[in-house]
């Protein structure tokens, strides 16, 4: 089955999501948890989510994906950063279980000069921190370009974020094409290779 989809806007609310992806025979779509810069969440409604609900099942809407804000940052070099990356996520968390078992996908960050192995320290820190066993929801760590100090530019330090988590079950990876490629991975001539 192909899945048609798009990023519709949360502030919506997610009826007017559903109706907005069916109006262009989409079954999938993402969007953002809150304004991409962070900020406070609009409240759930949740007369409005009860609908969507029973409007996904009636039209076969597959599973969602919510992004974090860009600016979250779990590696950041400042403590009120990294704190506020953690509250965020966690409040997102939250949020998600209204819509369960779907996605919540993030950027692992930059390491702000502190190197790579202290960023896959703190980014793990912060998973630990606010997974929780109960939860329905896969949160993932989105592959990155490499650009700056971004951290998630390799196979290898995602993986070495995820060795690290307690709650592995609870995570997963996306798989953003654009970043591995311009992070050196030639997926356009050998993507069978990338992915092995």
């Amino acid at each position: 089955m192909l899945n048609i989809g798009n990023h519709v806007s949360s502030s919506k609310g997610y009826l007017a999501m559903g109706k907005e992806i069916t109006s262009i025979n989409g079954n999938v779509f993402a969007f953002f948890t809150r304004n991409p810069r962070g900020g406070k969440a609009k409240d759930i409604n949740e007369s409005d989510v009860k609908q969507f609900l029973e409007y996904k099942k009636e039209h076969n809407i597959g599973t969602l994906v919510a992004h974090a804000p860009y600016t979250l940052n779990p590696c950041a070099a400042k403590l009120e950063l990294r704190e506020f990356a953690r509250d965020v996520m966690a409040d997102d968390l939250v949020r998600m279980e209204y819509t369960p078992g779907n996605l919540y996908n993030f950027h692992p960050g930059s390491h702000v000069q502190q190197g790579v192995e202290v960023a896959v320290e703190l980014i793990s820190e912060l998973l630990n921190n606010v997974l929780k066993k109960e939860q329905s929801t896969t949160v993932l760590l989105e592959t990155m370009s490499g650009k700056g100090t971004e951290v998630g530019r390799s196979f290898q330090e995602l993986k070495a974020i995820i060795d690290r988590v307690d709650l592995k079950e609870q995570l997963g990876v996306c798989l953003d094409t654009c970043h591995v490629y311009s992070a050196g991975y030639d997926i356009v001539n050998d993507l069978d290779g990338v992915l092995k």
